[in-house]
C-alpha cells in the first residue's frame, strides 16, 4: 500500500473545513454567538493557513511542474472527482481566505447578529468558492457554483429590508438563469465530447469531428454566457450595481470576490480546453472575450459617471474592473495576462476595504445629507461650509479619509499604488506583444482603459468631496477597532503588492506560464495514480 503524503490531504481541507464547520453551526442557538464566532473565525483563519501552505508547495515545486491532484474518492481521472491545485488556484484560495478573514472581523460587533444563520452561511459560501477555485471538473464546478450561489441568496438578504429584498430578488432570479445556461452548457459539451474532466477535454478537442466541432462551440459559447453573467460583463452585468448598492457592508465585499470566480472560470476553462492541444481550436472565443471586455469597459465608465450612491459607484467600479480582466484574458499571452492577474489582486483588495469602507463613511452624513447633496449639485447651489479654524482633523476622519484615498487611488489606477503598476505594465505588454505596425484596435483599448481611469476619478472625487468636505461634519464618527482594522488591513495589503511588485510579478509569471502549458496540466491530472487499497485478508490467507 502507497499511503498519500499528509501534505496531499491539504488540497482537500479548503473544501471539507468549511463544510463541518457551516454543519456545526447550524444548531447552535444564536444566544451562543460567543461561540459561532469562535468557530468561524477559527475555521477561517485555518483556511488561510491551509491556503499559503498549498501556495508554497505549488511554487516551491513540491509537485510535478507545481501541479497538485487529489482524487477525492480514489478513482483515477477522469471517472473521479479529481481536485487541482496548481499556483493560480493557490494565489485564489489565499485572497479567498484574506478577504473573508476581513469580512468576519468587521462583521463581528453587528452584522452577524442581524440574522441567525450568518456564520453557517458565511462557510457555506466559502466552501463553494474553494471547491470552485480547486475543481478539475464541469458537473463538480455547476456543484460549487451552486452551493456558493445559494449561500450568497440568504447573505444578500441578510439584514432585510424593503429595498435589499427587491434587489435580492433581482440577484436570485438572474444566477438562476445563469444556472440553466450552465447546465445546458455542460450537457452540450458532454454530448460532445462524451466528457467533462477539463484534462480530458484538452485532450480530446483536436480529435472532434467536424459535428462534434459545431457542438462543442455551441456549449462552450452557452457555457461562457454563464460564466459571464456572474463575471459582469456587458450586457449580462446589469444586476451587478443594484446589488452592491443594497447588500450589507460584509456582503458587498465577498460579492466584490464572486464576481471574480466567473472570470476565473472563464481563463481556467479556455486555457485548457482551448489551449495550445486543441489544434483548430486553439485560441477559440478569445477575441470575443476582448470585444466582450471593451464594451464592458465602456459600460462601467459611463455608469461611474451617472451614479450618485456609493454602493453603485462600487458595482460600476467592479464591471470596469470585470472588463480590464477580460481584456487580458482575451489576449492570452503570457506577460498580458501576468498584469491582468496583478490587476486582479489590487482591484479586489482595494475594492473589498472600499465596500467596507462605505458603510462607515456614511456615518459622517446626517440623515438626507445625500438627497440634498444631489439637489445642491443639480441646481449649481454652492454652499461651501466655513473652515473649521483651529480645529484638528479627529483620528477616525483622517483614518476614513486616508483609506478612502487609497482605494480610490488603487481603483482608478493614479500612482503610486498597485492600480497604477497593474496599469502601466497592462499597457507596456498590450504594445509589446501588438504586431508592428499597431493595429487600431490596441490603440482603442488603452485608450477605453485610460477613460475607465479618468471617469472612476470623477465618481469618486465627486464621492468624497460630498461625504469629506461638503457635509460639512467634523464631529468624529465613533469606530470600532474590529471594523477600522479589516479596512487597514485591506489598505497596507494594496501597499504591500506596490512595494513587492517585482517579487509579486515573478510568482505571476511562473503562474501564467504553467498555464499556458496545458499539456502539463493534462498529463498530471490524468496520471495521477489512485492510492492502492490493503490486499483482502481471506486472499491472503
Amino acid at each position: 500500500m502507497n499511503a498519500l503524503p499528509w501534505m496531499q490531504h491539504l488540497i482537500v481541507a479548503p473544501v471539507l473545513l468549511p463544510l463541518i464547520v457551516g454543519a456545526l453551526l447550524i444548531p447552535i442557538n444564536q444566544k451562543r454567538y460567543p461561540l459561532k464566532f469562535a468557530l468561524g473565525l477559527g475555521s477561517t483563519l485555518l483556511l488561510w493557513v491551509v491556503a499559503v501552505a498549498l501556495l508554497l508547495l505549488a511554487d516551491g515545486e513540491h509537485w510535478p511542474d507545481g501541479i497538485g491532484v487529489y482524487l477525492a474518492a480514489n478513482w483515477a481521472a477522469p471517472f473521479g472527482i479529481a481536485l487541482m491545485v496548481d499556483r493560480l488556484t493557490a494565489l485564489m484560495l489565499v485572497l479567498t481566505a484574506t478577504i473573508a478573514l476581513a469580512v468576519l472581523v468587521f462583521s463581528a460587533r453587528r452584522w452577524d447578529r442581524v440574522g441567525v444563520s450568518f456564520h453557517a452561511l458565511f462557510q457555506f459560501l466559502l466552501m463553494g468558492l474553494n471547491g470552485a477555485f480547486l475543481t478539475n471538473d464541469l458537473f463538480n464546478l455547476f456543484v460549487f457554483f451552486e452551493v456558493m450561489l445559494a449561500a450568497s441568496y440568504g447573505l444578500v438578504l441578510h439584514g432585510y429590508n424593503l429595498r435589499r429584498i427587491q434587489a435580492g430578488m433581482q440577484y436570485i432570479a438572474v444566477n438562476l438563469v445563469a444556472s440553466l445556461l450552465f447546465l445546458i452548457g455542460v450537457s452540450l459539451i458532454y454530448a460532445a465530447t462524451g466528457t467533462l474532466n477539463l484534462a480530458d477535454l484538452g485532450g480530446r478537442v483536436a480529435t472532434l469531428g467536424a459535428q462534434d466541432v459545431w457542438l462543442l462551440q455551441i456549449g462552450a459559447t452557452v457555457l461562457a454566457l454563464a460564466f459571464l453573467t456572474k463575471g459582469a460583463m456587458w450586457p449580462l452585468g446589469f444586476w451587478l450595481p443594484t446589488a452592491y448598492a443594497s447588500a450589507s457592508a460584509p456582503v458587498g465585499a465577498m460579492l466584490v470576490l464572486m464576481t471574480k470566480v466567473g472570470l476565473y472560470a472563464v481563463l481556467r476553462v479556455w486555457l485548457t480546453v482551448f489551449g495550445d492541444q486543441a489544434g483548430a481550436l486553439s485560441g477559440f472565443g478569445l477575441a470575443a472575450l476582448t470585444l466582450g471586455g471593451m464594451a464592458t469597459l465602456l459600460f462601467g465608465a459611463i455608469g461611474m459617471l451617472a451614479s450618485q450612491d456609493g454602493g453603485r459607484m462600487a458595482g460600476y467600479g467592479a464591471i470596469l474592473s470585470s472588463g480590464t480582466l477580460l481584456v487580458a484574458i482575451g489576449h492570452s499571452g503570457s506577460p498580458v495576462l501576468a498584469s491582468g492577474l496583478y490587476y486582479l489582486l489590487g482591484s479586489t483588495l482595494a475594492m473589498a476595504a472600499f465596500m467596507l469602507l462605505l458603510e462607515l463613511t456614511e456615518r459622517l452624513l446626517p440623515p438626507g445629507a445625500a438627497m440634498l447633496a444631489i439637489t445642491m449639485e443639480a441646481f449649481a447651489i454652492e454652499d461651501k461650509p466655513e473652515d473649521p479654524v483651529g480645529v484638528g482633523i479627529p483620528g477616525a476622519l483622517a483614518f476614513l479619509g486616508l483609506s478612502f484615498v487609497a482605494c480610490a487611488l488603487v481603483i482608478t489606477g493614479l500612482p503610486p499604488l498597485a492600480g497604477f503598476v497593474a496599469k502601466f505594465s497592462l499597457f507596456h505588454a498590450l504594445l509589446a506583444a501588438a504586431p508592428a505596425p499597431l493595429p487600431a484596435t490596441t490603440w482603442l483599448l488603452i485608450a477605453l482603459i485610460l477613460v475607465g481611469g479618468l471617469a472612476a476619478i470623477i465618481a469618486l472625487m465627486r464621492l468624497g468631496v460630498r461625504t469629506f468636505w461638503a457635509s460639512g461634519v467634523v464631529t468624529p464618527p465613533r469606530l470600532l477597532f474590529s471594523e477600522a482594522a479589516p479596512i487597514g488591513a485591506l489598505v497596507m495589503l494594496c501597499v504591500l503588492l506596490t512595494v513587492q511588485a517585482g517579487t509579486v510579478f515573478d510568482y505571476l509569471g511562473r503562474t501564467t506560464e504553467g498555464l499556458m502549458r496545458s499539456g502539463d496540466y493534462s498529463r498530471q491530472v490524468l496520471g495521477e495514480p489512485p492510492v492502492q487499497r490493503l490486499p483482502d485478508l481471506e486472499a491472503v490467507r
